[in-house]
């Protein structure tokens, strides 16, 4: 350490430095070091604030000077500051940090395809609930062997063949060789309880059935009575009663 330009020393007589002398001859020296090692351009914690001092944004300490933020750069707490920010983002991120792990491979099916299936659709309502329902038939005579029809249910905004309409959705069903064929239907509420939503594969016939009741709507027309209803006489008001009948004249003398 030179202590030859202290107050009052001469050559080879100087004293014994105090410790806060030591510590400001330390952060000169690390501010020297810093100042030619690190650009303050490619720091992403280095800011200066609206009063023309500067922060750092890793550790929220305020500085009068650049070697004043350089100083600090070098000092513990910054240096654990970015010990804790680089595991954070290794926790956060492990792939881009650490070796990717093996990803297990899954083999595509590759086949022919064979064409479209012939296919059936009867419309049907429930005489009891007034449910309108449809019922699908499709046909795989050259179906895979082991291999069984699947079906799901594709929204308007899945699809990139029509313009996107929240009014119908579709109803996809696929099976190996064929073809998967979408059928556009209305987009309303499927009931799904019991017997109202059914499948059936029959493995003679190689036929696929698949049948489905949509929810009433709470009209007028599913909350009546299917039989025994009478007209009304006021068709603007359906819910008067009929007026009593004339009374019968005697007859002529």
């Amino acid at each position: 350490m030179d202590f030859q330009n202290r107050v009052g020393s001469k050559v080879g007589s100087g004293g014994v430095a105090s410790n806060s002398e030591t510590n400001r001859d330390r952060r000169e020296r690390l501010r020297q070091l810093a100042l030619e090692t690190i650009d303050l351009n490619k720091d992403p914690y280095f800011m200066m604030n609206h009063l023309g001092g500067y922060e750092c944004k890793l550790c929220l300490t305020l500085h009068t000077n650049e070697g004043s933020y350089l100083a600090h750069t070098q000092g513990k707490k910054h240096m654990d500051n970015l010990k804790r920010r680089a595991a954070k983002e290794a926790a956060e991120n492990p792939q881009q940090n650490g070796p990717a792990l093996a990803q297990p491979r899954v083999d595509v099916k590759k086949f022919i395809k064979i064409g479209r299936p012939g296919y059936k659709i009867t419309k049907q309502r429930d005489p009891n609930t007034q449910q309108n329902s449809l019922l699908f038939q499709v046909d795989y005579p050259e179906i895979s062997e082991g291999v069984q029809p699947k079906h799901r249910f594709m929204s308007a905004f899945e699809q990139k063949v029509e313009a996107p309409d929240r009014k119908w959705q579709y109803l996809m069903v696929a099976a190996e060789p064929y073809e998967t064929i979408s059928i556009k239907i209305a987009s309303r509420e499927v009931d799904k309880t019991d017997g109202k939503f059914w499948t059936f594969w029959n493995k003679d016939t190689k036929t696929f059935f698949l049948q489905l009741h949509f929810k009433a709507d709470r009209t007028e027309a599913n909350t009546r009575p299917s039989h025994g209803f009478a007209p009304s006489a006021n068709p603007l008001n359906p819910y008067a009663t009929l007026p009593p009948p004339p009374p019968l004249l005697p007859p002529p003398m």
